[in-house]
């Protein structure tokens, strides 16, 4: 799950793993595709792609299963001729220029409208598709029913209403919100920005150089002081222990924790995108997805291509059981989504709901490390050190526009 969660928070870059795994025990004599996989979280998630694997019956696949820092290991990969034929990442930009990732617009073919379009967006660079989404984790609120009850307190649907809420939350030695140990600024800056109808790129141009990126960062930043934040928590955001030891009223995180959540409190909970702040702004969760590709320099493309198409498009139960029979995901297929049972009530279905009408792209495929360090450092000064919002998003938003000059020219 971490990697899954890293992708949300801070967008993983096309990577390739050179070192240690393990397969399927097929092939083996250097004619099976390779396929490479990070080393996910979940148990049973290993055997169930190698047993995917092992029921392709048109070419021997080995699948490589990948410890470590699989971005910077990938990403030299791709520089070299000895990569997988088929791995999973996020298309960058960097890496279609490079030529380093093979279109997949024939592979989709007609499944393309069962794919969520927010999700599909983030698999297209230059109107080609280089990546089959495979899962969609998303972030969401978490809010306790029953301390919102107690406090007279209803469900935030502005941003404003979300400080006042959690300031009134904030009694009897529960803190009103958690968003991490930095106070949010890792996470809520994308969503702050869609708050206000911006976003971080927008037609190859900076999407929050205007004045009212400030206001919304601004926000951030008067929630951190407003002394209704937990701080300090012994897991961070991505686990879901503060909420449900009861030491928030509402808590930032995402839909993996959903079972744990309802293991420990019941119906007692519900969920909801970040809220709007002005009427040009609407509610936003985060989305990501990594997805299936097939590398350049693989000799064997049209191979690789077959094999991701069985997988990725043909095989719908494949699919549904990658995403929800070891964690908890989204099938960024519609239908697969539609049907799946576990999807279909609750908080679940809300976060389906989510994805359809509020997703927004936490990574989208032309904002590069290089602009994500400088928006992310620009929020964290303003939230955490008080830092004049204007100037500094300012600086973010030229570094950005240097980046997009090298890359669009």
């Amino acid at each position: 799950m971490i990697s899954r969660r890293r992708l949300l928070s801070l967008a993983g870059a096309s990577a390739l793993l050179a070192a240690c795994g393990s397969n399927t025990g097929r092939g083996g004599d250097g004619q099976a595709l390779k396929q490479w996989y990070h080393a996910y979280g979940e148990p049973g998630v290993q055997q169930a792609v190698e047993r995917y694997a092992k029921a392709y019956q048109r070419t021997p696949v080995d699948v490589q299963w990948n410890p470590g820092d699989y971005d910077s290991k990938l990403a030299t990969s791709l520089l070299s001729d000895g990569g997988p034929d088929v791995f999973e990442s996020t298309p960058q930009i960097s890496a279609v220029r490079a030529g380093q990732l093979v279109p997949l617009d024939d592979v989709v073919g007609d499944a393309k409208n069962d794919f969520s379009s927010s999700i599909l967006a983030t698999h297209t660079v230059d109107g080609k598709i280089y990546g089959i989404p495979q899962a969609v984790d998303m972030q969401m609120l978490f809010y306790r029913k029953s301390l919102f009850d107690r406090a007279g307190v209803r469900p935030p649907t502005t941003v404003d209403e979300l400080i006042d809420a959690s300031r009134r939350l904030t009694r009897d030695g529960v803190k009103g919100l958690f968003a991490g140990n930095d106070g949010g600024g890792a996470v809520l800056g994308g969503p702050a920005l869609w708050s206000v109808g911006l976003d971080y790129v927008r037609d190859h141009q900076v999407g929050f150089d205007d004045p009212l990126a400030a206001t919304a960062i601004g926000k951030l930043r008067e929630l951190h002081t407003s002394g209704s934040l937990l701080l300090g928590a012994v897991k961070d955001w991505a686990e879901p222990d503060a909420f449900t030891q009861g030491l928030v009223a509402m808590q930032w995180t995402g839909l993996w924790a959903v079972p744990a959540v309802q293991k420990a409190l019941g119906d007692d909970f519900g969920v909801l995108p970040f809220p709007k702040l002005t009427d040009s702004g609407r509610p936003s969760v985060p989305v990501g997805a990594f997805g299936a590709m097939v590398n350049a320099k693989s000799k064997r493309i049209d191979e690789a291509k077959e094999f991701v198409r069985w997988l990725w498009i043909e095989r719908t139960d494949y699919q549904e059981d990658f995403n929800l029979s070891y964690g908890f995901h989204i099938p960024p297929r519609e239908s697969i989504a539609a049907k799946a049972s576990k999807l279909t009530s609750g908080a679940a279905a809300d976060a389906v709901k989510f994805v359809r009408d509020n997703a927004k792209a936490s990574n989208p495929p032309d904002w590069t490390q290089v602009m994500r360090t400088a928006f992310n450092d620009a929020v964290s000064r303003v939230v955490r050190d008080g830092a004049p919002a204007g100037q500094e998003l300012r600086g973010a938003a030229q570094k950005a526009r240097d980046e997009l000059k090298r890359l669009y020219g």
